[in-house]
């Protein structure tokens, strides 16, 4: 009895250990012509100067495809059927699409963003549902991630992006940086203004071919409040604004220009009222 159990369980044993040693073959073999299209795709891509956000993200579809073939073949070797899989995911298919409905939505989010190219990877974007702001980095199948200013790598759904309204600060190729300085009433306006103007002249970074100047912004309460307005290339941005104030204080001390501040007199009457 045992001898015929062991004579029945040997040729199960041996195709089951040939299915495993064929599974990890497939899918050794099959990794690297996986690896191998992506990397033809990239080339070939990257010599048609196609987009980095495309590139990534046709990457990633390639990528799931390859291996869900490598899932079907590994399968099949267990006696798992194409049919036997499709007749599945076909019954399962109401309940695996209000599973995926969010993943769905972000998919198609990913290929209107490809499609009409609101931003590419390497634009500055601010996206309006939390205000998140940074460099792209990556646009993927469901997901386009950011960079901002911490270094802090910020994910976001696509779905979200394509239902919402993005500030694109690289879109224009150019962007002006507004700075605000306050001047007491007693100071020269011309004075300050001719000082201002001269800190801009003095800027190599700002695009001459734009109206860059100073005006006068504001008649506030303790202060006028003169405006810098200088236009550069976005990459330039924060280091021209963060210059130009150092520049703009060391230009009040030297000049000995008053910035104002808020204070408040007080008047001390005995009890004749004086």
């Amino acid at each position: 009895m045992i001898n015929i159990y062991l004579e029945e369980l040997f040729p199960k044993l041996l195709d089951l250990g040939l299915s495993v040693i064929g599974a990890v073959l497939i899918y050794l073999i099959g990794g690297k012509i996986v690896k191998l299209v992506r990397k033809l795709l990239h080339r070939s891509m990257n010599r048609h100067h196609v987009d980095d956000g495309v590139i990534q993200f046709l990457d990633a579809v390639v990528k799931m495809a390859g291996y869900f073939i490598l899932i079907l073949l590994i399968l099949g070797l267990f006696g798992i059927t194409t049919a036997s899989v499709v007749a599945v995911l076909g019954s399962a298919g109401l309940t695996l699409g209000l599973a995926l409905q969010g993943s769905l939505a972000n998919f198609a989010g990913g290929v209107l963003i490809l499609i009409l190219k609101p931003f590419v990877v390497g634009d500055e974007i601010i996206e309006d549902s939390h205000k998140n702001r940074g460099f792209v980095e990556e646009i993927s199948v469901f997901y386009t991630t950011i960079r901002n200013d911490d270094g802090m790598e910020i994910v976001i759904p696509n779905g979200t992006l394509a239902n919402n309204s993005i500030v694109n600060l690289s879109k224009s190729g150019k962007r002006r940086v507004d700075i605000t300085v306050p001047v007491s009433y007693e100071s020269d306006l011309s004075q300050v203004k001719t000082a201002l103007e001269a800190i801009i002249a003095a800027e190599p970074r700002r695009l001459q071919s734009e109206c860059n100047n100073v005006v006068v912004g504001e008649l506030a309460e303790s202060s006028m409040n003169l405006r810098m307005r200088i236009w550069v290339a976005p990459a330039d941005y924060w280091a021209v604004r963060f210059d130009t104030i150092e520049r703009v204080k060391a230009l009040m001390d030297e000049k000995k220009i008053d910035i104002p501040f808020n204070q408040l007199d007080v008047h001390i009457c005995d009890e004749s009222g004086q």
